[in-house]
């Protein structure tokens, strides 16, 4: 297969990556802890981490759990939103040898269960505001070791303990909870502080973190991602990223972290990413807060903003966030779900700086192919392969296609996983023989070498024999002005097998049926267009913003029932 993208690499981009300049992540970490020792390394809520501090108490925190008697390879669950504990954490796991399991906080008692049962976590690191999550499951699970945190931590005496009223007297935000046992998040790193921290010899093959994936297509499955998976993904994002850009008036890059950090965009672009560079990271903990959000970003100079479509059109509809101030915005970055054209456009408009639109999955550490940065409008397609990365788009027998025709998108490369965790026949169904990981995503690629998501198998609806990718329709919808934001799923019909059905939030409250379906009549040929529009205040959508199609099928299909 000809590397066809290669031809066409932007002016000084490398064709391959080599991770073995690290033997780990854990010398990553450690180099940049001590050569930005006196940089702030993140900010939240007011208050900051230096790279100075963040070493102290993440070797702090390694040399406790070694104390505990978790050896090397011992997973430890973390579960917590963007707050300085997190990276604080994430660093003291893999310092002392251990696995980073990342746990959504926003999991149920049903979800936190399985994972934990799942990846065998021994210890885990939670926000009190979701420790009743973990009392519910507490009692039949097989954790030795739980680490409360609470969000005033590493805040200082005053602010720390100001803050904490307010998140639980005044905000409420945190249910009662009662965890035996249980060891606060700063008495661990006092007692850390006591006891020596041993370094571990940890290889590039060694597993690194768990990361869960959504389990769309059945139970969640751990990607197991080795730490030459991390490696190899932070410095293809990058030579990608940072080739071409002026950054000769920068002292220290600025990232905007609002997506969160134990989802595997986040980590790899905004944190491990940042860390290699000496940045400064701005954490949001609740980037639902718009207007929150937007008061932060008012008081930081931001270079790049990694985010997802619904995210930044979410900000785009205040009418602050018009007022910041863009001039030093030189990077945006959307990934998680596809970026449409309406939102950016707007961005573009708004902020001066066009979406970069990336492509990857958890499987994939994450980002396998990216928009070059020197683009200066929407492409409506995901890029080329990045560094050291192949992709290859084939049909059901696993052949290689025609270039310019459909087929499913598979990637090899350094960062792709080393399979799913514990479970080798699921890890058998998405490997080929010859390496590459095959995505479920249909695709097509140009001559340019330059990918586009057509959409994924399972959402593709069969209308009387025809092909309706949701993607299309969805990116026609929210160009009506009145449509705030929208989402396809195909529904049985009698007479075409399946038919399209579009869910709509207003933008307009004064928005008809009739006039969606006018609109779509015009954009669309006739069966693509949508045969039942229903309006929704909200749609579903997963910890980073992306809408959750299969729940409304779910919900179609019970309301059928």
């Amino acid at each position: 297969m000809e590397k066809i993208w290669l031809k066409n690499y932007p002016a000084n981009m490398p064709q391959e990556i080599d991770a073995t300049q690290y033997s780990s992540l854990v010398q990553l970490l450690d180099e940049a802890m001590r050569q930005y020792a006196d940089r702030v390394a993140f900010r939240c809520m007011g208050a900051s981490l230096t790279y100075g501090e963040m070493d102290r108490q993440s070797a702090n925190l390694a040399s406790w759990l070694q104390a505990q008697g978790l050896t090397k390879g011992a997973r430890v669950a973390v579960m917590m939103p963007n707050i300085l504990q997190y990276p604080v954490a994430v660093a003291g796991i893999l310092r002392a040898g251990c696995v980073v399991v990342n746990v959504n906080p926003m999991y149920t008692p049903r979800e936190l269960e399985h994972q934990l049962h799942d990846s065998g976590a021994e210890a885990i690191i939670i926000l009190e505001n979701f420790a009743s999550t973990l009392q519910a499951v507490q009692a039949r699970g097989h954790l030795k070791h739980v680490v409360v945190a609470s969000m005033g931590d590493l805040m200082g005496t005053l602010k720390g303990a100001l803050t904490n009223f307010v998140v639980r007297r005044v905000r409420k935000m945190v249910p009662a909870w009662s965890l035996p046992g249980h060891v606060s998040f700063n008495s661990v790193l006092s007692k850390g502080a006591a006891k020596p921290y041993t370094p571990q010899q940890i290889g590039l093959d060694d597993v690194a973190f768990l990361q869960y994936t959504g389990g769309t297509t059945g139970v969640s499955k751990g990607a197991t991602l080795l730490q030459r998976n991390l490696l190899s993904n932070v410095l293809q994002c990058e030579a990608w990223l940072t080739n071409g850009l002026d950054t000769s008036k920068i002292q220290q890059l600025n990232v905007v972290c609002a997506l969160p950090l134990y989802h595997i965009f986040a980590l790899t672009v905004c944190c491990l990413m940042g860390i290699r560079n000496g940045a400064c990271m701005l954490l949001i903990p609740n980037p639902r807060d718009i207007a929150g959000f937007i008061k932060e970003l008012s008081s930081f100079r931001f270079h790049m903003f990694p985010a997802v479509n619904t995210l930044y059109s979410g900000l785009m509809n205040n009418p602050d966030f018009a007022k910041l101030d863009f001039s030093s915005l030189l990077v945006t970055i959307g990934g998680g779900m596809a970026v449409q054209k309406a939102v950016a456009e707007r961005w573009k408009a708004v902020t001066g700086t066009p979406i970069i639109e990336g492509y990857g999955l958890s499987e994939t550490s994450p980002v396998a192919t990216c928009n070059p940065n020197n683009i200066d409008c929407y492409t409506g397609s995901i890029g080329m392969p990045l560094p050291s990365t192949e992709v290859a788009i084939r049909d059901d027998d696993g052949k290689d296609v025609e270039l310019g025709q459909s087929g499913e998108i598979c990637i090899r490369g350094p960062q792709v996983m080393a399979g799913y965790w514990r479970r080798p026949e699921e890890t058998a169904k998405v490997m080929t023989d010859d390496g590459f990981f095959k995505t479920g995503d249909v695709g097509v690629m140009d001559e340019h070498g330059f990918v586009k998501i057509v959409d994924r198998k399972k959402d593709m609806v069969l209308v009387s024999g025809f092909n309706v990718y949701p993607n299309e329709v969805e990116d026609v919808a929210v160009q009506h002005p009145g449509v705030l934001e929208a989402a396809v799923i195909g529904v049985p019909d009698k007479h075409s097998g399946e038919a399209v059905k579009l869910f709509i939030v207003k933008r307009d409250p004064d928005l008809t049926v009739e006039d969606v379906a006018e609109f779509c009549k015009q954009q669309l040929t006739g069966y693509k267009r949508p045969k039942y529009i229903e309006f929704r205040d909200e749609l579903p959508k997963s910890n980073v913003g992306k809408i959750l199609r299969r729940e409304l099928r779910d919900a179609d299909q019970k309301k059928a029932a």
